[in-house]
Order: structure tokens, then C-alpha cells, then sequence
């Protein structure tokens, strides 16, 4: 009777603080003719083009490729092989490792909580992570011994400054600056995946101890600012976090093949990790500071906030259309139209981006000059990408949703990034 009350009063609460429903209904994407939206289909055709000779130049191993538009797919193929030591082709529902395309999610995650007042942008992170109170800035550096000396932060770090990548955190590993990755790799920080055994908690706990790189809001590093929002995420939710994001935006919008970790029975449909051998040959990626396989190994218990989720081109197309929808689709409202507007405007002023893009709390988005300059979309148009090759763009003005899902390590000779978005746009033909 005890499990069965506990049972009911969790089913109350989540049905408290799950999606609202929305005056809006707007219908799941949906395959449709290029001509039923506006767009040429001899015109899209030069995209089966790039991506058919760039896996025929040994460019890249695959590609998935997904245009949508007002909300029909018109484009969604694959090509190559999801891994060429077994031979396996690629299929255009298989699972990619993500990485920092899970930081617009995340981002989405706590601005849903915000929403619901748990907060304000500008509060200090320690008023709910106690262990940045009195952060440090670096200011000698011993490379002899890692040893170095600090000076104390002209202010306290914010939650807003983590979402834009002003706070003054690094990135430990693949930092740009050798003396943070020396840092953090001597403080144990967690980077990005792993198949230890560690919790966000921990690591960033560990973080909030070590130097930033300067004092918060005075420039733009891109940092593991989110993997702290996963965290903030778990301390005014009350939830774990990959079951916050399950609960509130997963299964809300039918992205059921977004996970941190992947059940049994989507393992097989994950994309090997591959690089370029001295042959010329694509081979699976080693194990380096983390394990290519962490969606299907290991601990599984360390949810990344900044990088750690996979998925699949339909899955993030489908997050990116409630975004263009104004916060909504399925008649669920997981974010107001005004938070959308808040989310995609410039937070980071002139630090990031020059004239063509400025960063908002999610992504980069493009400016009137970026639009002028050619080739970046409409101004408006909002975009990121992942560690693991994978791009994305939407663009509001023409309601042109565009998906690149590769998996390369090391030096590719890959320009799909850049053509793909010069295709769709001389697609539009209405």
C-alpha cells in the first residue's frame, strides 16, 4: 500500500510540472514534396550529388541528410557506410553521438524551469551550487609542476553567463589554452563522455574548484558551462537529469531515440566513430581520453549536459521545428513564443561572432550582415554543431529546417558543412 501511495503522489507531481497544453496544434513533421512547400526537387537533387561524391572521394565514411520545410521533410536520405570495417550502410534512422548539439537542449531544459520562476538568469550559480562561491581567476601558471597562483573574480558567475559562454570556464581536454587542460586533467574533471563510474555532481563540484580563464562576462569561451546546467538542472528539479529531459521534452515531442545512454534495443543502430588511416582507409576511432562506444558502455552515469546525448537527424529535426514553432508542437507548449524570443537574441553583445552572428542562450545565430554575406541563411537563422562532425541550422524567415549527421575524428577533408546550406537555400523556389 506504501509503494502504491508513493507510486501515485510521483504520478501527481510530474503531472504538475509536465508540458502544458497549447491553444497551438501544430502537426509532427511529416514527409512532403519539395513542390508542396516551395522548394525544387531537381534543385534539392544537388545535395544527393555532394553527398554522393564526398563518400565517393573518401571525404567521409556517411552522411545523413535531412531538409525540412514549414514543417514537411522534403530531403532525408543516407549515404556510405555507418561502418566500414563490418561493411554496415548507413540507414537514414540510425543513432549519431550528438555531443555539444546537446547543449541547445539542455539550454531548452533550463529555461523551462525558469519559466516556473525556480530562478532568474542573473542569479549567481552558487545560490544553488554553494561550491562557486568565491570563484578565481588564473594568473600564473607553472608548466614544470601545474602548479599556479589565482586572483579572485571581479564578480560571482551567473546563470545566463553559462548558457552564453561568457563565465570564464574551460573546456579541460580539448581546451584551447594547454594550461586548462593541464588543470583540469589534474583535478579529475570529467570533459565530455566517459564510461566511469562518475556523476555531473561530481564533476562539476571538482570544477567549481579550479580557475577561470577570466572574469565572468568579459569574453566568450566556449566552456562546460552546461554540464553545470545539467547539474542546476538536478538541484530545482528534484530529478535526475537525463529523467527531467526524458519527461519534459523527449517524450512530450516523440523524440524516442534521444537518449545519454542507449536501451538494448537501439544499440545496433548506433554509428561507429571513424578516422583515416595512413592508408587512406576509414577504421573505427581508439579509445583516446574516452571510450566511442559510451552510449552503449561502461558506467552510464555521467549525463553531460554540454555534450553527452545521441540521436537522430528526424529526433533533433523534430526539437528544431518547436522551436520554429514558437515553443510548441503537438499542441504540447514546452517553452512560451516570448522565451523563444529571449533565447534567440544576442547575450553576448560584440564578444562573440563579429558582424555576421551573435550568441544567444542556445545557439549562434545570424545577423542581418551574416544574411548580406551570403551562404549563412536568413538573419535569425540559429545553428550549432557536435564534436563528433554533425551540423545544424534553422531558419525562421523561410521555416527551412537543415540536419548533417556524420561521425569523424581527426583531420577530414569535408566541406558538406558549407555547401549543404548553400544547396538548400538555392532550393527555394516559390
Amino acid at each position: 500500500m506504501k509503494n502504491l501511495f508513493t507510486v501515485l503522489l510521483l504520478g501527481i507531481v510530474l503531472s504538475i510540472s509536465a508540458q502544458t497544453k497549447s491553444i497551438k496544434n501544430s502537426p509532427v513533421l511529416t514527409e512532403g514534396s519539395p513542390e508542396s512547400v516551395g522548394m525544387s526537387a531537381e534543385r534539392l537533387a544537388r545535395i544527393e550529388t555532394m553527398c554522393t561524391d564526398a563518400v565517393a572521394n573518401g571525404d567521409i565514411p556517411g552522411i545523413v541528410a535531412l531538409v525540412a520545410r514549414q514543417g514537411k521533410i522534403v530531403y532525408y536520405k543516407a549515404f556510405g557506410k555507418a561502418d566500414n570495417q563490418s561493411g554496415r550502410n548507413l540507414k537514414r534512422d540510425d543513432i549519431f553521438r550528438i555531443a555539444s548539439q546537446s547543449k541547445a537542449i539542455t539550454s531548452t531544459a533550463v529555461m523551462m524551469l525558469w519559466e516556473e520562476g525556480k530562478f532568474k538568469l542573473d542569479d549567481p550559480i552558487s545560490k544553488y551550487i554553494p561550491e562557486f562561491k568565491n570563484s578565481q581567476v588564473l594568473k600564473t601558471f607553472q608548466y614544470k609542476d601545474t602548479t599556479y597562483t589565482t586572483t579572485p573574480a571581479s564578480s560571482e558567475i551567473t546563470i545566463r553567463q553559462l548558457l552564453n559562454h561568457t563565465s570564464g570556464l574551460g573546456y579541460g581536454i580539448i581546451d584551447g589554452d594547454e594550461r586548462f587542460k593541464m588543470i583540469y586533467q589534474k583535478a579529475g574533471v570529467t570533459d565530455a563522455f566517459t564510461t566511469e563510474k562518475i556523476t555531473i555532481s561530481e564533476s562539476v563540484k571538482k570544477l567549481a574548484k579550479l580557475p577561470l580563464h577570466h572574469n565572468p562576462g568579459e569574453k566568450f569561451t566556449y566552456s562546460e558551462g552546461l554540464d553545470v546546467m545539467g547539474y542546476l538542472i538536478e538541484v530545482v528539479s528534484g530529478m535526475p537529469f537525463d529523467q527531467y529531459l526524458r519527461t519534459h521534452i523527449f517524450e512530450p515531442l516523440g523524440m524516442n531515440d534521444t537518449w545519454f545512454y542507449l536501451p538494448t534495443d537501439k544499440a545496433n543502430r548506433l554509428v561507429s566513430v571513424q578516422q583515416k588511416s595512413e592508408k587512406g582507409e576509414w577504421t573505427r576511432y581508439p579509445v583516446t581520453f574516452y571510450d566511442p562506444d559510451y552510449p552503449i558502455k561502461g558506467a552510464k552515469s555521467f549525463f553531460s549536459g554540454g555534450a553527452g546525448l545521441s540521436g537522430t537527424a528526424k529526433d533533433y529535426a523534430t526539437f528544431l521545428q518547436m522551436y520554429l514553432n514558437g515553443g510548441e508542437l503537438k499542441g504540447v507548449r514546452i517553452l512560451s513564443r516570448t522565451t523563444v524570443a529571449t533565447i534567440l537574441s544576442n547575450q553576448t553583445g560584440t564578444i562573440y561572432g563579429g558582424p555576421e552572428k551573435f550568441f544567444g542562450l542556445a545557439f549562434s545565430v545570424i545577423t542581418q550582415s551574416g544574411e548580406e554575406k551570403g551562404g549563412l541563411s536568413s538573419a535569425g537563422t540559429f545553428e550549432w554543431g557536435g564534436y563528433f562532425n554533425t551540423q545544424y541550422f534553422a531558419d525562421p524567415k523561410e521555416k527551412i529546417i537543415g540536419i548533417l549527421m556524420k561521425q569523424t575524428q581527426g583531420n577530414v577533408n569535408d566541406n558538406t558543412s558549407w555547401k549543404f546550406r548553400q544547396l538548400i537555400g538555392q532550393s527555394i523556389d516559390d
